[in-house]
């Protein structure tokens, strides 16, 4: 069982906690982590994208020349794709890049991807993260306190100063535990997570 150090917002150790190995010890799979990032991405897309083929452009129903005799390379019409103003080949339409992945395989993903920050040293629990106001100055004095600069913080439920104080400080995401995401827990530096969000992480996902 991962035994890690619990600060406070000052920056200041004021003790341990073990993580439990069903969530922050498991084997890192690579591969099922990748899988879900690509999924994550691929769930991003708008997938709105959309050009005109050769039969949806205006125009060009005559023939521009006979087809023999004149010296020129036969054409059909003047909207055909190698024409200025002609149709788009195999033009893009609007798709759904969407796809699933069995939950026991996001499930054991999200758990790489929390047991390989623990196993790096990228994980800062804290014993608390709360704010009286939302003050990007206060919230920026903590990420200070703790020797941050990229971070995914992740709460146990929604704090809107908490979220609103982080939201212009760049390279830092806030997320709950319902929330977060392979993709997140990997793109940031540093990992950083409330006890009572250890607690529910380790109560829904044990």
């Amino acid at each position: 069982m991962a035994n890690v150090a619990v600060y406070n917002m000052s920056g200041q150790k004021v003790g341990d906690m073990d993580l439990n190995d069903t969530i922050f010890g498991v084997r890192v799979n690579e591969h099922v982590m990748h899988m879900a990032v690509v999924q994550y991405l691929a769930n991003q897309r708008q997938g709105t994208q959309s050009a005109k083929t050769r039969a949806e452009v205006r125009g060009g129903g005559r023939k521009p020349w006979r087809q023999k005799g004149t010296g020129r390379a036969r054409q059909g019409s003047i909207r055909a794709p190698q024409w200025k103003g002609g149709g788009v080949v195999f033009a893009p339409k609007p798709r759904d890049y969407s796809f699933k992945l069995n939950k026991k395989v996001k499930r054991l993903a999200l758990k790489s991807a929390l047991s390989s920050r623990v196993f790096d040293n990228k994980i800062i629990v804290l014993d608390n993260l709360a704010l009286d106001a939302i003050k990007t100055k206060e919230m920026k004095k903590v990420l200070e306190n703790l020797n941050i600069n990229k971070a995914l913080i992740v709460m146990p439920e929604n704090d809107q100063n908490v979220i609103l104080s982080t939201r212009n400080i760049q390279g830092v995401k806030t997320a709950t535990v319902n929330t977060i995401n392979v993709y997140d827990i990997l793109k940031y530096d540093t990992f950083v997570v409330t006890k009572d969000a250890v607690a529910k992480l380790e109560e829904v996902y044990v």
